[in-house]
């Protein structure tokens, strides 16, 4: 019952049902014990079976980001008859990100338009095409453009895919369900490390291990039409009975899935009503908007109103908080193992440096894995303020380790494995693996997995566009950290490069300490009410131990 009191100190949420408001006391403890039933649910085989099915976006995400660390040290002189430089190296990493930059805010754009579903299939279709496109290029602007195409699909899955999962998901297992993905991703980088480990010794193996990244683009595609929309949007889109039906499969399993049903119907309806009674009032008062309007199309006249309304009050603050974790997420620089964890143990004289990668990857699905069962339980808040901690003090001993190494590394910038083992000290490279590793662990428990929780914190007239700017920020500093890793490691010497990522780590911990509230066990809809007027950092830890406690 801790839920319904949660909700009932939030004033926030009445008029959501103010439609519906219970007349009698029999009707008042059927509201009780339907709302119970709904925050006591963790999802049936329904719902496992949607998130699974649209986690391999997530998996096709991971691969095609964990593939390039192998395809960097196989390539050889195959692309232009050349060895890779420096400059090809970091554009033919980074121009991923870039795109994926490009493609997040459209895609927001699209999935409220055309809907979450019908944006995975796009998506899919460029996961085939760039994936194909490297794997018969002969050239390195070849082998950009495939990257490129990849990193519009990326851009497009890694925004929509965790909203569309929310917006399935009940609310206590919202969580656990969007950290799947994660799990998702994760895994397809450890396939991606074994994949390149297992064709490292064959001449043009590096074409299988990019080309490989088509086939579950493929499988995603062939059973996308047993996958619904998402209820919230089919509502905002009018189709009310398919939205029903939709959430009668998955409360199914559900005690009184009736009445829950109906309830969780009724406040989609009434917070898609006093939105759309907001977005009224604004553009009454926006009289240039107003006047205008008959000169632009609907979608867009919408997406503009949308845009304004999320630099306002609650959503504005959803949005950066949002943002903020997206950017700490990579500029904490952890993608630079997933993109050049082959060049560096190659560097340090590794004997197989895309197979000592894959334990970095390994570490990174098993701690996501931790995650996915602690995460609801200890709270997005707290798993970050644990986390992040442990992660600055294996990246301030890992800049200690690398400063015997930096001479080296500057004298001679790695482009595949050098046999000069008597030059390094076997402790340092186990050193500094061995902080990677932990490092990893930190990574994947925290700002792996609760960053892509993203969707949680926007109401749902903004939550595609304001999932897909701070996807876009995500991908904007990963194209950062893409294009400046190589040269900082030769510039500034890796010791400061990892000494930077630990402090771009404490000022990430300053800001979830300051301005992050506990999500944990809200529904999307309470969310709204909890940002409205603050940050909420007090309420929601003040309502999550009242919950504990009851």
């Amino acid at each position: 019952m801790s839920g319904a009191d949660e909700q009932d100190q939030s004033g926030s949420h009445a008029p959501l049902l103010a439609s519906s408001r219970p007349s009698s006391d029999h009707d008042d403890n059927e509201h009780d014990e339907s709302l119970a039933s709904e925050l006591e649910y963790s999802g049936g085989w329904f719902i496992w079976a949607l998130t699974f099915s649209a986690g391999i976006s997530g998996l096709l995400f991971g691969y095609d980001t964990g593939v390039i660390s192998s395809t960097l040290v196989t390539i050889g002189s195959d692309l232009s008859g050349r060895t890779l430089t420096t400059l090809d190296k970091s554009l033919i990493t980074s121009c991923t990100s870039l795109f994926a930059l490009i493609a997040s805010p459209f895609t927001g754009v699209l999935a409220d338009k055309f809907g979450r579903r019908k944006v995975i299939l796009g998506a899919d279709l460029l996961f085939a095409l760039g994936a194909l496109v490297q794997a018969f290029t002969s050239q390195v602007w070849g082998m950009i453009l495939g990257r490129s195409i990849v990193g519009l699909a990326v851009g497009s899955a890694s925004a929509v895919t965790p909203l569309y999962i929310s917006e399935l998901a009940p609310s206590h297992a919202r969580g656990r369900l969007v950290t799947i993905l994660s799990l998702f991703i994760t895994g397809g980088q450890v396939v991606a490390y074994i994949v390149g480990w297992l064709f490292s010794s064959t001449t043009g193996g590096w074409r299988w291990i990019v080309g490989i990244g088509a086939f579950p683009a493929f499988f995603q595609l062939a059973i996308l039409a047993l996958l619904p929309e998402t209820p919230r949007w089919l509502v905002q889109a009018g189709f009310d009975a398919q939205a029903k039906t939709v959430l009668i499969k998955i409360y199914q399993d559900c005690p009184g899935h009736d009445k829950v049903v109906d309830r969780v119907l009724r406040n989609i309806s009434g917070e898609i009503a006093q939105e759309a009674s907001e977005m009224g009032l604004q553009e009454v008062s926006d009289m240039g908007l107003t006047k205008s309007r008959g000169t632009k199309p609907q979608w867009l006249h919408d997406t503009i109103q949308r845009g304004q309304q999320l630099l306002h009050g609650g959503n504005r603050r959803a949005l950066i908080i949002a943002m903020m974790l997206q950017a700490v997420q990579q500029l904490c620089g952890f993608n630079s193992l997933m993109y050049f964890s082959a060049t560096i143990f190659s560097s340090l004289s590794f004997s197989s440096p895309t197979l000592t990668s894959l334990s970095v990857a390994m570490t990174n699905f098993v701690f996501t894995l931790l995650a996915f069962v602690l995460i609801d339980k200890i709270g997005r808040r707290r798993i970050l303020l644990y986390s992040i901690p442990v992660m600055v003090v294996a990246l301030v001993v890992c800049a200690f380790s690398f400063s015997s190494v930096d001479n080296k590394w500057n004298s001679q910038p790695p482009s595949g494995r050098q046999d000069n083992h008597d030059s390094v000290s076997s402790v340092v490279p186990l050193a500094i693996l061995f902080c990677l590793t932990v490092y990893t662990a930190a990574y994947a428990l925290g700002l792996g997995n609760v960053p892509w929780q993203q969707s949680e914190l926007f109401p749902l007239n903004v939550r595609s566009l304001g999932s897909g700017l701070a996807t876009a920020t995500n991908w904007g500093s990963n194209f950062i950290i893409g294009l400046t890793f190589l040269p900082m490691m030769e510039w500034i010497s890796p010791s400061w490069t990892f000494a930077l990522y630990a402090f771009v780590c404490v000022v990430g911990w300053v800001a979830v300490w300051a301005i992050y509230p506990e999500m944990s066990g809200l529904s999307l809809e309470e969310v709204k009410g909890l940002l409205a007027d603050g940050w909420g950092v007090t309420e929601s830890l003040q309502r999550r131990h009242l919950s504990q406690h009851i």
